[in-house]
């Protein structure tokens, strides 16, 4: 149980680094870093978590740690994985909307109010 916590303990820093450092870096104008930098937070929840973890895995019961360990990686895991998800989505639909605009002359969705024939 010692090494689990040891071990969960140190994930909690390294993603607590990764997220802290994801944050102070200036902000780009590539949209992929932008999102990159919007999953700091959930790295930020994560690492919180798997912190919690490690300080209950080495200071309850075995029994207790253990399954409060075990929660606590499944909730990181799960809030990453979604945090990924979303920036996922984002991303995707930035570059449907970019591909969109180029394709129609620069319209966009606006055909109402586009004077360029487009064929649709």
């Amino acid at each position: 149980m010692l090494v689990a916590a040891v071990v969960s303990l140190c994930a909690a820093v390294v993603t607590a680094a990764l997220g802290v450092w994801s944050l102070t870096r200036r902000p780009s104008t590539d949209y992929v870093q932008q999102v990159l930098r919007a999953v700091a937070p959930t790295q930020l929840a994560a690492a919180v978590m798997l912190g919690a973890g490690g300080v209950v895995a080495l200071s309850a019961p075995s029994s207790t740690g253990a399954m409060i360990l075990i929660v606590c990686v499944a909730g990181a895991l799960g809030t990453v994985a979604a945090g990924c998800w979303q920036s996922a989505k984002a991303v995707t639909r930035e570059n449907a909307r970019q591909a969109a605009s180029a394709g129609t002359g620069g319209c966009g969705s606006a055909c109402g109010s586009c004077t360029l024939t487009c064929g649709s």
